[in-house]
């Protein structure tokens, strides 16, 4: 018989929101792997429980050595708990390769579902949640961050984003760039903790307001693109923001594409717009 890994949800800043079942798994757990165990023992501390299995770390610098060992582990019939810093694992946390493995070899995986800061944050937004996508951290490289931002320029569905504060009037000033300055949007920032705030604005308002300072941990919701038919936006008019692009610095097959995405239109279409306007001069 293998194991169970099980996947637990952890408060996103009121530990009071930890789900009952938390404290079962962490008591009856063979094995607990913890993002941070300094972190875990203030939970556990909390929740008035004491792990009687063994305590091991499994964050993102031993993440790749630690799995096969969790893995023999489950194989031979332990019980995992994989816990993280706050939410839930493999959402822009450590454990995706464990789960991974862990299908692989046949081992059951289950969770104890818990606070999410992508749901909370949604919810409190203010924009449509009938359908969204969770597009996590954004590189820090700031042309690699514009460039994958504009490649969702058109997509319609509600964007949610994690970032951290000091990156955070960089990356509101590019979604700007990107979405245009009066996409509207929400920062969240500590979540469910006592200086809880959300703020709501146009990409670029926001922007100028980040540029001030921002702390705490940031997720960022973003309207999606509105819509969009082929009859309002011209192949002239498509031929002239793919000159404007290009003039920036962009190759033309990328400004093809983030012109295609802002207009809600396949990128072929545009790029037979620039083809015709070449030959028409």
């Amino acid at each position: 018989m293998t194991g169970t890994l099980v996947l637990a949800g952890t408060p996103i800043g009121d530990l009071q929101d930890a789900p009952p079942r938390l404290a079962e798994e962490l008591a009856g757990a063979d094995v607990v792997a913890a993002e941070d165990t300094r972190r875990l023992r203030r939970l556990t501390q909390a929740l008035g429980v004491q792990p009687a299995g063994r305590v091991v770390s499994y964050f993102e610098g031993n993440e790749s050595a630690r799995t096969p060992e969790l893995v023999e582990e489950l194989a031979g019939g332990a019980r995992v708990l994989l816990v993280t810093d706050a939410g839930m694992p493999s959402v822009s946390d450590p454990g995706y390769r464990l789960v991974a493995a862990a299908v692989e070899r046949g081992v059951r995986v289950t969770a104890v579902p818990g606070p999410s800061a992508v749901l909370t944050a949604l919810a409190l937004s203010g924009l449509p949640v009938d359908r969204f996508c969770f597009e996590g951290f954004l590189p820090r490289k700031a042309g690699e961050r514009l460039s994958r931002l504009r490649e969702v320029a058109g997509e319609r569905r509600t964007l949610v984003y994690f970032e951290a504060p000091h990156r955070l009037d960089d990356t509101l000033a590019a979604m700007a760039e990107a979405f245009g300055a009066d996409r509207r949007a929400a920062v969240c920032r500590e979540l469910t903790k006592t200086y809880e705030e959300v703020r709501r604005g146009g990409l670029g308002e926001l922007a100028a307001w980040a540029a001030k300072g921002v702390r705490g941990e940031i997720t960022v919701v973003v309207e999606g693109a509105p819509e969009r038919g082929a009859e309002e936006v011209g192949p002239e008019e498509l031929v002239r923001r793919v000159r404007v692009r290009e003039e920036a610095g962009e190759r033309r097959k990328e400004a093809i594409a983030a012109v295609a995405a802002e207009a809600g239109l396949p990128k072929r279409e545009v790029f037979d717009a620039v083809v015709a306007a070449k030959h028409a001069q």
